[in-house]
């Protein structure tokens, strides 16, 4: 006999709260599976809307919940030949921008956010104007894909450091689960600059969703000037998750190097990040993806841009030494949305929500070329 079962939504988000309602007015099984169709199938944001459902749910459905299923609010939009960056605007008036890639092979990817701001102060980062106002829950990242949906691909490469933020994990699997989004775990990538618990957790509970490190420097002293977590989880504690990682999941791992001019860009850079890789049980399945610095408003003036020739003899250093390396493909700088540039910008009386700390860290699209 078959037996109706309810989706198993991860706790305290908005569908666990749908299914302990429905459940409570003695709504059959299949009536959150519905609900979901409407959503994923065809986009709905509003409960009036949800044809799937009898009237009398849906209305008993927006006096419980408000009218809207969604906790964003598209309120600006820009547009390039190649991407579209959407400013949001959550319930309690905080922002937040996602960024669409559309490449020519006609695959999309989407840098989705994970905080308000960030709170771990790299140097280099454009969206230390912001500084960490709160995380972002699983709903609130998930709704930056539902508004674009369908995409390829997501990086949470976006605003705040996604391992920080323990919403990440919940987001994930309504990401990955078969009754919500159903999007494939190795079509997602999580980018840190090393929150070394998060990536333990990360690696156990999703082993199959691809994993970025920045690591910007192969030196450490140098590297707690760029991102000064280096102080509390080193690059070589990282590293040594990374290398567990590929050990028992032989699954390619990517280390993202911001190529700074005069900074963290010479021969004995690219030598000495060629020798951590190397140093690895299994250097063939890591993957360096180097990004040239983008100019960004609010950052020192020391951190410019190095010469294309520059760029291209540190991947020559590289490959040279047997690294798999390639430059990271950049677009939508016209639009502050390439690596580094993006960041919602909170003017007085801008945000019902203010930053506590000026610093932020960089923001990213992972994808590679070459």
């Amino acid at each position: 006999m078959y037996v109706h079962v309810y989706p198993n939504p991860p706790p305290g988000t908005r569908y666990a709260r749908l299914q302990e309602f429905l459940v409570h007015a003695g709504e059959p099984p299949y009536r959150l599976r519905q609900l979901l169709r409407g959503v994923h199938d065809r986009g709905v944001g509003e409960f009036a809307e949800l044809t799937e459902l009898p009237v009398r749910l849906r209305r008993l459905l927006a006096a419980e919940f408000g009218p809207t299923l969604t906790t964003l609010s598209p309120v600006a939009s820009q547009h390039g030949p190649q991407v579209e960056k959407v400013l949001f605007e959550s319930r309690q008036g905080a922002r937040i921008e996602t960024v669409l890639a559309k490449y020519r092979a006609h695959w999309t990817s989407l840098c989705v956010s994970t905080q308000v701001g960030c709170g771990l102060g790299c140097t280099f980062c454009a969206s230390g104007a912001v500084g960490l106002v709160r995380n972002l829950d699983a709903d609130e990242i998930c709704d930056q894909v539902l508004h674009f949906a369908p995409v390829d691909s997501i990086a949470f490469m976006g605003m705040g450091e996604a391992l920080a933020n323990p919403h990440t994990f919940p987001a994930l699997e309504l990401l990955t689960g078969g009754d919500f989004h159903a999007i494939g775990p190795r079509r997602l990538t999580v980018s840190t600059v090393g929150f070394a618990p998060g990536m333990r957790r990360l690696v156990a509970e999703h082993p199959q969703v691809n994993l970025t490190l920045s690591v910007h420097s192969p030196y450490d002293e140098e590297r707690a000037e760029l991102i000064p977590l280096q102080n509390r989880f080193s690059l070589a504690e990282c590293l040594g998750i990374l290398d567990d990682h590929v050990v028992a999941s032989r699954r390619k791992v990517y280390l993202a190097y911001l190529l700074i001019d005069g900074i963290n860009d010479s021969a004995a850079h690219a030598r000495a990040l060629a020798a951590l890789v190397r140093e690895s049980r299994r250097p063939g399945l890591f993957h360096v993806s180097v990004i040239p610095y983008n100019d960004a408003a609010g950052v020192s003036e020391r951190f410019r841009r190095p010469p294309p020739a520059v760029v291209a003899d540190f991947l020559a250093t590289l490959r040279s030494r047997g690294i798999r390396a390639s430059r990271r493909q950049q677009f939508g700088g016209d639009l502050d949305a390439a690596c580094g540039q993006l960041h919602a910008r909170y003017l007085s009386g801008q945000s019902g929500e203010t930053a506590t700390r000026a610093p932020g860290r960089r923001t990213s699209l992972d994808i590679t070329e070459g």
